[in-house]
Parts: C-alpha cells; sequence; structure tokens
C-alpha cells in the first residue's frame, strides 16, 4: 500500500510513493533554549533519527526555530496546538511542516490562514488526530473512542484543508490501545492517498513502551501500510531512534547498521554472556557496516546456531571462540574477547 501513497518533501527528505520508511522523533527540551534543543538534536541525528519535531508552544518557541535550523542537518517539524498565529509563526521562521490538529486550531478562518502560509512556501501539513481528541458527536455516534471514529475525525479534517485548495498533507492517527490503532490504520489505507505518519502514542516507558511500540509498528508495517514512524517512548529520545531502527530491521524494511543476535543464556554459560553482550551492542553502533554479530553462550551450539552470523562468539569456561560465518578463527580468553571482536570489525571496516 505504501507505494501507492502521495510523496511529500518535508525539507531534502521525501516520504511515501515507496520511498523507505523514515525515522523521527521529538525533543524534550525547551525549544526557546536553542542551545539545549541543537544538542538534543544532534545526538538523535548521531543515533539515525532522519526527522526531528519541536514544540512551538510560544512565540519564543517558533521564532527559535529560525536560530536551531541553521545547525541541525535534519528536516524540522513544528508541532502547534490551540493557537493558529504559532503555525504562522513557526513556518515564516522555516518550520519544513507543521504539525497541527485542526479541532484544536480554531475555526475555518484560523485554519485557513495557515493553510495559506503553508501554501506560499509549500510547507507540508501533518494533520494529527490521537484517542483523546476525538469531537463529542464522534465519541456519541461511535459509542466511545473506536478506530472508525479515530479515521472518521482524521479524515473530516483532512477534506476541510483539501477544500481550501491544499493538498500537501501527511496523516497521523494515533491510540495507545495497540489493536485499535492497528485496525484504525488498516481502515484509512483503503480511504485515503496521503502519506501516514504511525505511532503508539503514550506507549509507555523504555521496556513497556518498546513492547507495545513494537507489536503495533509491526503488524501495521507489515501489512504495507506506514511511511514514516516514531517510537514514543517516555525517556531519552534517542531510545527512540534505536528501537526504530530495529523494529524496521526486524521486519526487513532496512537493512542498515550491525544487528546483534544473542542467546539468552542457560547452565552451560560460563562466562558474563549479559554484560559482554550489552557491551557488544554499544560497540557496534559506531560502525557503518550492514552485518550481523551473534553472541553465543557456549561452545556446544554457539557457532552452528548462529552460522549465518557474520562475527560472533561463543562462550567457553573463561575463555570464547571467535568465529566467522560459523567457522572457529580462534580461542580468546573472556577478557579479550570484546577486543578480538573490535579487531575483526576494524578489519571489515577498512
Amino acid at each position: 500500500m505504501r507505494e501507492r501513497t502521495k510523496t511529500v518533501s518535508i525539507g531534502n527528505v521525501v516520504i511515501g510513493g515507496g520511498n523507505p520508511i523514515r525515522i523521527q522523533s521529538m525533543t524534550n527540551t525547551r525549544t526557546e533554549d536553542v542551545e539545549a534543543t541543537v544538542s538534543q538534536i544532534l545526538q538523535l541525528e548521531k543515533a539515525g533519527c532522519e526527522i526531528i519535531r519541536c514544540t512551538a508552544a510560544t512565540p519564543e518557541g517558533a521564532d527559535a526555530i529560525a536560530k536551531i535550523k541553521p545547525r541541525i542537518h535534519i528536516p524540522l517539524v513544528a508541532d502547534i496546538h490551540f493557537d493558529h498565529r504559532l503555525a504562522i509563526r513557526a513556518i515564516e521562521n522555516g518550520a519544513d511542516k507543521i504539525r497541527i490538529n485542526p479541532g484544536n486550531i480554531g475555526g475555518d478562518d484560523k485554519l485557513l490562514e495557515v493553510v495559506k502560509a503553508a501554501r506560499e512556501r509549500n510547507i507540508p501539513i501533518r494533520v494529527g488526530v490521537n484517542s483523546g481528541s476525538l469531537e463529542k458527536d464522534i465519541l456519541e455516534k461511535n459509542g466511545g473512542v473506536t478506530a472508525e471514529g479515530l479515521v472518521e475525525s482524521a479524515l473530516e479534517k483532512v477534506h476541510r484543508i483539501e477544500d481550501m485548495g491544499y493538498d500537501n498533507l501527511v496523516i497521523s492517527i494515533k491510540s495507545s490501545d495497540v489493536m485499535m490503532c492497528v485496525e484504525a490504520h488498516k481502515l484509512i489505507a483503503d480511504q485515503t492517498l496521503h502519506p501516514l505518519h504511525v505511532g503508539i502514542t503514550e506507549a509507555g516507558t523504555v521496556f513497556s513502551g518498546n513492547i507495545k511500540s513494537a507489536l503495533g509498528l509491526g503488524l501495521i508495517l507489515s501489512q504495507g501500510i506506514g511511511d514514516t514512524i516514531r517510537v514514543s517512548l517516555t525517556g531519552d529520545p534517542v531510545y527512540e531512534i534505536k528501537s526504530a531502527k530495529l523494529i524496521l530491521r526486524t521486519l526487513g524494511l532496512r537493512n542498515d547498521g550491525i544487528e546483534v543476535v544473542s542467546c539468552p543464556t542457560c547452565g552451560r554459560t560460563r562466562i558474563d554472556l549479559i554484560g559482554l553482550a550489552e557491551k557488544v551492542e554499544r560497540l557496534v553502533e559506531d560502525y557503518p557496516l550492514n552485518i550481523k554479530v551473534a553472541v553465543m553462550g557456549c561452545v556446544v551450539n554457539g557457532p552452528g546456531e548462529a552460522r549465518e552470523a557474520d562475527l560472533g562468539i561463543a562462550g567457553g569456561d573463561g575463555v570464547g571462540l571467535l568465529f566467522r560465518k560459523g567457522e572457529i578463527l580462534r580461542k580468546v580468553p573472556e577478557d579479550h574477547l570484546l577486543a578480538a571482536l573490535k579487531d575483526e570489525l576494524d578489519k571489515l571496516n577498512e
């Protein structure tokens, strides 16, 4: 389905039309604090963020966009609620896209002002609706929050903007109810060609939010739905990027970066496999390689179970076997395993 959605340009990044699914996050700094916001965005860029969203909740926040933009390298989306003037101000200050909910931005006269400002610069508008913002009549009609209600609300807002002569749009419909979110995306994908921004809103902490996001995004993306994603976590937004990359890689939708596989440990394990696996995950982040690295707990099944891995470790009693494509290279003392693996990664990266 994503191959037939319209293409939308957000700065120099294109989504929709079968283009790669782009990874987003949102800063949790005060946008008015330019130094803190730029610093966080640069960290997110390094982690793999491709589109960043910042709140423009005050005039000062909207004006800060003009100072932030020259210092970052990815498109910036301004997030606005309640005050249409802030949306216009964010556009004037160089936002590459704005996110609004037409239901809380004011009447059609105010919405039209925003649309005119966006049209002048050909800035995309993301029409965002979530389960907490549904209109009273839709709630009453459907007996509460439903997938059908989310879709109805979003499409009504999209049609309002289209009737104003503008269709450079991205749609997002989010719920913290995973299965409701999945169903809503299935429904809306059949009713619009606008690109879809996908995520599970208010997913929770890094632990619980990752599980809910992986399930929800996995079910949605695997059906060919979704053009850009955000994993919403209560925590450092860098984790959102790491999680999004892994979700896409697991689904076969991206193949950039090193994939680490590791066994769950058992009574045969005689090295600190948990600690080693965590160190390996941190180590491989700095390598621009598209390979698989395995960290296995014993020499009984290690090389065999991870035969498809490009590089790997199989633990012994205070030692480990370093292997490549299932073939043993050498035996290494436990405290030198990480360094030995790094040496092999360096050779591949030369």
